[in-house]
């Protein structure tokens, strides 16, 4: 018994607030880059840039969500999930990269006289800042629903350009208000944003590498699973509960203490009603691997 239908629809709303992730970034590209360019700012640039890496890391997670949705086959019976945090890592690794090519072009800025971005810079950044934040919180909230590292990793990369774009608009203040002296203000808000896009980047790698590495989910998840075994009937007791995550779903591996004298049958039924209660309960377990223990009274 498995559940393809739930985890096609949890896919297919990962896939739309992606591809809506892209054409929104794309949108933002055009525009930061050109305000940057006319206005002065490299602040404004390097957030362009950072657009730039969320157009190519959220096409990575569509990628992996497309890959992640496909049925088992002969060479992967466990199913194609691992694709699904793969690509979280990849934006992972992306946001790092653009942060450390970011924090390379402030610097040199910073040591470049220039003069002070253009007013309008400020107005344009508030509108992204906004934008970018209610990107962050739609596509955060789908992530949390279909249980997704990957589409959570997308959302912190709203996160992460909102924030860029909240330190450029800050240091363009800066540079606005403080006049003659305060040019490279802006340059400093783009090396202090490159930091905290390497935070964010932790923030989504290290949940995806210990999904890739069958970490535990919250043992609150195993207890219900246990909690749900205990009601079948016949069910004496429990032993081990192992969970691990693979993409939208879950795989358990789950020890049932029975009576020793019922026969091999009655066993057999018991542990497939118990499989049965289980994955009615909680759909978004795919499979669950039940082993009897006998006991005797």
């Amino acid at each position: 018994m498995t559940h393809p239908r739930t985890t096609a629809q949890r896919a297919e709303k990962g896939l739309r607030s992606t591809l809506l992730g892209i054409v929104a970034n794309l949108c933002m590209v055009a525009i930061k880059a050109l305000a940057g360019y006319f206005g002065n700012s490299y602040a404004l640039i390097a957030d362009a840039i950072e657009s730039a890496s969320d157009v190519f890391t959220s096409f990575i997670v569509w990628v992996g969500l497309r890959a992640a949705s496909k049925e088992p086959d002969q060479d992967h019976p466990y199913g194609h999930g691992k694709a699904e945090p793969l690509a979280a890592i990849m934006v992972a690794l992306s946001l790092i990269g653009a942060a450390i090519f970011i924090a390379i072009q402030s610097v040199d800025h910073i040591l470049t006289p220039h003069t002070s971005p253009a007013p309008f810079t400020l107005i344009i950044l508030v509108i992204i800042i906004l934008v970018k934040e209610g990107m962050y919180r739609y596509t955060n909230r789908v992530g949390s629903e279909i249980e997704s590292a990957a589409v959570k990793a997308d959302a912190w990369h709203h996160r992460s350009d909102a924030i860029t774009s909240l330190t450029a608009a800050i240091g363009i203040a800066i540079a606005l208000i403080g006049g003659p002296g305060y040019e490279s203000a802006d340059d400093w808000a783009a090396l202090i944003a490159s930091v905290i896009i390497v935070i964010n980047a932790y923030r989504i790698f290290m949940p995806a590498f210990t999904e890739i590495m069958d970490a535990a989910p919250p043992s609150d998840f195993a207890n219900e699973v246990r909690n749900i075994a205990a009601t079948v009937p016949q069910v004496q007791g429990l032993d081990k509960c192992l969970v691990r995550k693979m993409g939208f779903e879950y795989f358990v591996d789950l020890h049932i203490i029975v009576d020793g004298n019922l026969s091999v049958r009655e066993g057999h039924d018991i542990a497939h009603a118990v499989k049965a209660e289980v994955m009615r309960q909680k759909p978004s377990v795919y499979d669950v691997l039940i082993h009897v223990e006998p006991t005797y009274l």
